[in-house]
């Protein structure tokens, strides 16, 4: 298998809680829910970097989808990392974070492996980790 992921799917407990903290609150573009005429077809896209996308699709409908029972979720499972340029753009993504809903488990802070970063949940738990790690350069 090549390393070609393109879609990171996170399954949400309302569809539209969810676009509204992606699409309003950090500003991920996207064209909003669609599939809504399928059953357990509803879902939502955001357009992230290179061809990337991160949907958002009820936790039901994934479970149905892929044939897994549906189960508690745990926020210690994964974290979504989204690297910054600087320590300032950790600051301004963790504030934007929380303001649009976010609950802030881990204050931004320089880290001790030498960078800086911090922790929130979004509104179903997803952990997401907003650093600044100064060996990597990012292309836009």
């Amino acid at each position: 298998m090549k390393p070609r992921i393109s879609v990171l799917t996170l399954g949400v407990d309302d569809l539209e809680r969810s676009l509204a903290f992606y699409r309003d609150g950090l500003g991920f573009p996207t064209e909003g829910i669609i599939g809504t005429e399928f059953e357990h077809g509803a879902v939502a896209f955001f357009d992230l970097q290179a061809g990337m996308k991160l949907a958002i699709w009820k936790r039901e409908d994934l479970s149905h989808e892929a044939k897994v029972p549906l189960s508690s979720s745990s926020s210690t499972e994964m974290t979504i990392g989204h690297n910054v340029g600087s320590k300032e753009e950790v600051d301004a993504v963790m504030l934007q974070a929380e303001r649009a809903g976010a609950v802030i488990t881990d204050p931004a802070h320089d880290a001790f492996w030498g960078g800086y970063s911090g922790h929130f949940l979004d509104p179903d738990g997803h952990l997401w980790e907003i650093v600044w790690n100064p060996a990597w350069d990012l292309a836009e």
